[in-house]
């Protein structure tokens, strides 16, 4: 079995509030320490009614709080939303809080739709996404204890740090959907993630296009990555098959311009049936996730694993809820983890 590893968006189903959301996820993050995960990443998605997962740093600084041995990170960070001086604060002064315990994320999408994009760019942060390579080598300089030199016309230099004297810095990955991210973090020789649980397609090109262009770097580190997966895991597959689907019909609404709503329950997808397009669009999801019993989906994601040649898979445990279940908890997605926790999630 691979090393498993966590994605949360930090979901909001109907009825409940952002600080149940929140207060959910955070028992999840305990939870994933308990069990031997190797990382637990917050991704970032703007005025999304399902989502409370707006600020990865706050999140992170909340769990590695709540942990004492997972690594913790944004998965990611979008970059064209903010400016690369704050970003470099923000997990500098992370990477001081839990030493050797932080991944930086950075991605280049806005992560929204484009008012969220315009609203987010009245702060002046660098939004030009022509210039992202850029801003990622400015962050891996600005976290190192080193920090970066800036030379001004007059040819003096100015000397800029994230922090006054690091000791360590964050672990800085790539994320992308296409060839582009893969492309670029071999020529920077930086760790990189494909976006599968999501994008669906691509994943075996991008990989190979990564690992035969990586360039090390001064790390002298080889090629690193892993593959993401949507999961749910239950007692019997029925249970199963049932939680994934209020998931399902979120993505569907997003990719068939559906109004967006916090996260059905179970009774409530199930009550309300949709057209023959949209019930295509969720089969066709349903393809690709990893849904059944905890040894079923063990044994799939063994096997998806050495598919692609990778020793970790991070899981984005999309288990929705039932009726009645609690709204300060995640009885699903806690069950998820626990199922297809052993005893795949010896950390390295």
């Amino acid at each position: 079995m691979p090393s498993l590893s966590v994605l949360d968006l930090v979901p909001v189903r109907a009825g409940q509030t952002s600080a149940q959301a929140v207060a959910s996820a955070l028992d999840l993050v305990e939870r994933a320490d308990r069990l031997g995960y190797r990382r637990y990443w917050f991704a970032e998605h703007h005025n999304m009614p399902a989502v409370a997962s707006t600020t990865p740093p706050v999140l992170i600084a909340a769990a590695a709080a709540r942990t004492s041995r997972i690594r913790v990170g944004s998965g990611g960070v979008m970059l064209p939303n903010h400016s690369p001086l704050i970003v470099a604060e923000q997990f500098a002064a992370l990477e001081a809080i839990a030493p050797d315990r932080i991944d930086l994320g950075i991605g280049r999408a806005p992560g929204s739709d484009p008012v969220i994009t315009q609203l987010l760019n009245r702060s002046g942060t660098t939004s030009d996404v022509s210039r992202f390579p850029d801003h990622v080598t400015d962050i891996m300089a600005l976290t190192s204890p080193e920090g970066a030199t800036v030379r001004f016309t007059s040819g003096t230099e100015y000397q800029v740090k994230a922090t006054p004297l690091a000791s360590g810095m964050p672990q800085i990955w790539l994320l992308g959907s296409s060839d582009y991210s893969a492309q670029l973090a071999a020529s920077f020789g930086l760790p990189y993630v494909f976006a599968n649980h999501f994008a669906g397609e691509g994943l075996e090109h991008a990989l190979r296009l990564y690992r035969d262009q990586f360039q090390p770097n001064e790390s002298g580190e080889g090629p690193q990555t892993f593959v993401t997966a949507n999961v749910v895991a239950a007692p019997t597959a029925e249970e199963a098959e049932e939680r994934a689907l209020p998931q399902l019909r979120m993505m569907a609404r997003i990719r068939t311009g559906r109004p967006l709503t916090p996260l059905e329950t179970v009774e409530q997808a199930k009550a309300d049936p949709w057209d023959a397009m949209a019930e295509s669009m969720i089969a066709s999801s349903r393809q690709k996730w990893f849904v059944g019993t905890g040894a079923d989906v063990q044994g799939q994601l063994a096997a998806f694993a050495a598919q692609y040649g990778v020793d970790e898979i991070m899981v984005s445990p999309v288990a929705g809820a039932y009726d009645g279940e609690s709204l300060e908890s995640s009885v699903g997605r806690a069950q998820t983890l626990e199922l297809i926790a052993a005893p795949a999630t010896v950390a390295a």
